[in-house]
């Protein structure tokens, strides 16, 4: 049987960045992916924003990963040219009740290490972007927006200098721990065996399947998997701003924000639908509870502008009930299973979070 040091499942964003750690760091790696190429499920769907930390409970993974793995990105970004913007972001309270809120949210992004949140009135909200319609605002300005794609192309070139090897078409079928090594099958064009002394289960949205195929994994420790769908909407109408745009949080979300692309265009979303299977559609008629969520902070919407745009899902493992998850990181001292590492509900802010997470898993690997 073939030996290999390191096998990571999934080449989405956070697969690469833990492939380009561990690779980085001297060890053999073999990244396994069941899709055609690099980050094709949730890496490929969200709104490539570079989030600040300001709402994760304090003292969760999330918040830490998010604030850490923020500055680690932009550093990234910098230093291997891939496009991004720090335009920052107003959090924007459209009542007297909102405005009220913002204080607290303020305080609570103190408390996850995020000490640059302005708060603004409505004129000097409005003096930034003339379009707003406000009572008043928080400025977050290290928010962004980055080419996630470029990015993940950046992270598979840092890990394959470094000698990892991307095997696509290929799922992980089953697992077993044999004597201190995980012995694995692979199925797809070409089916292969094989031992290696760590496993990585960063399979997003597949993390818990992946899990279930890994004999002696206890059953008790694989969370439940929930998918909830979220829909974005593209504007054919220029929006005038220059920075995100997020209503105060409502219950069960953020709000539909604004956020922008690296060419400036404006794109509105996500909602919130639980599904039970993976559908990437967007239903047009959505548009309608678009329309008057926007209009609360950009009044002069024009009507028929925005138009289907795309979708992803969230890998959740809480139910709708839940209010809020966090990520959840399992390594050996977790289960009892020599070399194995598995990540669930690795969602938003996966993508700022993913330099600091591949030093988590780095560092839970070298014991």
């Amino acid at each position: 049987m073939d030996k290999v040091d390191c096998v990571v499942v999934g080449a989405g964003v956070i697969g690469l960045a833990i492939a380009r750690r561990l690779a980085q760091a001297g060890r053999e790696v073999i990244v396994l992916e069941a899709a055609e190429g690099i980050g094709t499920v949730t890496s490929s769907r969200n709104s490539e924003v570079i989030h600040a930390g300001i709402y994760y409970r304090a003292g969760s993974l999330m918040a830490q990963m998010c604030v850490n793995g923020k500055r680690a990105l932009y550093r990234y970004c910098l230093d291997h040219g891939i496009p991004h913007r720090n335009c920052g972001k107003l959090i924007v309270a459209t009542t007297p009740s909102e405005t009220e809120k913002l204080q607290s949210i303020r305080a609570h992004a103190e408390a996850n290490g995020v000490d640059d949140l302005q708060l603004l009135t409505g004129d000097a909200a409005r003096a930034l972007e003339p379009a707003l319609n406000c009572d008043a605002a928080l400025l977050s300005p290290s928010t962004g927006i980055i080419d996630s794609h470029a990015y993940m192309l950046a992270l598979r070139g840092d890990a394959e200098e470094a000698g990892a090897a991307c095997a696509f078409h290929t799922p992980l079928l089953r697992a077993r721990a044999d004597g201190g090594r995980i012995e694995i099958e692979a199925g797809g064009d070409v089916p292969m065996t094989l031992a290696c002394n760590l496993l990585v289960n960063a399979a997003g949205l597949g993390a818990p399947t992946v899990a279930r195929s890994i004999e002696g994994l206890p059953v008790g420790m694989i969370p439940c998997a929930y998918l909830a769908k979220g829909n974005y909407f593209s504007c054919s109408a220029r929006a005038p701003f220059s920075r995100l745009i997020y209503p105060v949080p409502e219950p069960g979300g953020l709000g539909v924000h604004l956020t922008l692309d690296m060419a400036g265009q404006a794109r509105f979303g996500p909602d919130v639908e639980w599904v039970e299977s993976i559908d990437y559609a967007v239903d047009p008629a959505r548009a309608e509870r678009f329309y008057p969520a926007i209009r609360r902070y950009w009044p002069t919407l024009p009507d028929g502008a925005l138009m289907p745009s795309y979708s992803g899902i969230r890998p959740k493992i809480v139910p709708p009930a839940v209010a809020t998850q966090d990520f959840l990181i399992q390594g050996p001292a977790d289960h009892g299973i020599a070399g194995l590492i598995n990540l669930f509900g690795i969602e938003s802010p996966g993508l700022t979070s993913s330099l600091a997470i591949a030093d988590h898993v780095g560092t839970l690997a070298e014991l």
